[in-house]
């Protein structure tokens, strides 16, 4: 089923006034759950304590489109790996995350290469997600102060809208972040400001439906602002949670492995 989630920088419509957040995104009612926790909640149930996945991208530009297909593991809150499939001069191309460090790895140049903070801007394999948005996890709960700002209804369930504003000094690349979680954890969008609080970029589930056995964001797009035409959607084909994942797996030595491609049985 699609989501009608509004593809639009700010989000306006009729919000509920809800009191001001304290810091770290507690809330004075008893009734409303505290941002920090709407936003745990969602990351927690979109990775689980661990996962696979099968992911199709498409890179959209108004002269062209390219399409990929990826396998994605993720371990915990902060260890991932990302392996390409296809097309041919892309496959065995490869990112993994390690706690807070990031490394690349390219066939072609046999070589593996650590991304400096300088290089997290840049975009990931041509598309509109950047290294900083895969490295990310749960840097909304660590860098950032929550509150919720209005809530909203989306197919008969309550929309939390949170604004998320770094702390002074963080390591952070956006001036804010504003994000829609439903009430079952499903995070509708996330928009992205610059330093001068000017909306760039929007993360938007396109499509929900059943994955791995439970309801899932099946399709996502992610598209600038400022780029008419310029998009990247990712379509969740399998996915499978909870696993007891090979610790072999999120090491530098399988990263070069470009044949490495452990699946669920």
């Amino acid at each position: 089923m699609k989501s009608r989630a509004i593809a639009v920088a700010l989000l306006p419509g009729l919000l509920l006034v809800v009191p001001p957040a304290s810091p770290r995104g507690q809330q004075g009612s008893s009734d409303t759950p505290d941002a920090r926790s709407i936003v745990k909640g969602a990351l927690d149930y979109w990775r689980d304590t661990s996962s696979f996945l099968e992911i199709a991208m498409t890179v959209h530009r108004p002269e062209w489109e390219r399409k990929s297909l990826m396998k994605s593991w993720t371990r915990g809150e902060k260890d991932a790996l990302v392996r390409f499939l296809e097309p041919a001069k892309d496959a065995g191309s490869a990112t993994l995350k390690l706690g807070d460090d990031m490394w690349i790895y390219t066939p072609k140049l046999d070589r593996v290469i650590k991304l400096p903070f300088s290089m997290m801007a840049q975009s990931w394999m041509g598309s509109d997600f950047s290294y900083n948005d895969l490295a990310k996890s749960d840097e909304l709960l660590v860098h950032f102060d929550d509150r919720i700002v209005g809530m909203e209804k989306h197919e008969g369930h309550e929309v939390y809208v949170i604004e998320a504003v770094p702390h002074p000094n963080a390591p952070v690349i956006w001036g804010k972040e504003k994000v829609r979680i439903r009430d079952d954890h499903l995070l509708l969008e996330e928009t992205f400001f610059d330093q001068d609080l000017r909306p760039v970029k929007t993360l938007e589930a396109t499509e929900i439906g059943r994955l791995g056995g439970k309801v899932y964001v099946t399709r996502m797009r992610m598209e600038k602002l400022e780029e008419a035409g310029h998009w990247t959607d990712l379509t969740y084909r399998r996915a499978s949670f909870g696993l007891a994942l090979p610790g072999s797996l999120f090491t530098l030595a399988n990263l070069r492995n470009p044949r490495s491609q452990w699946e669920p049985q």
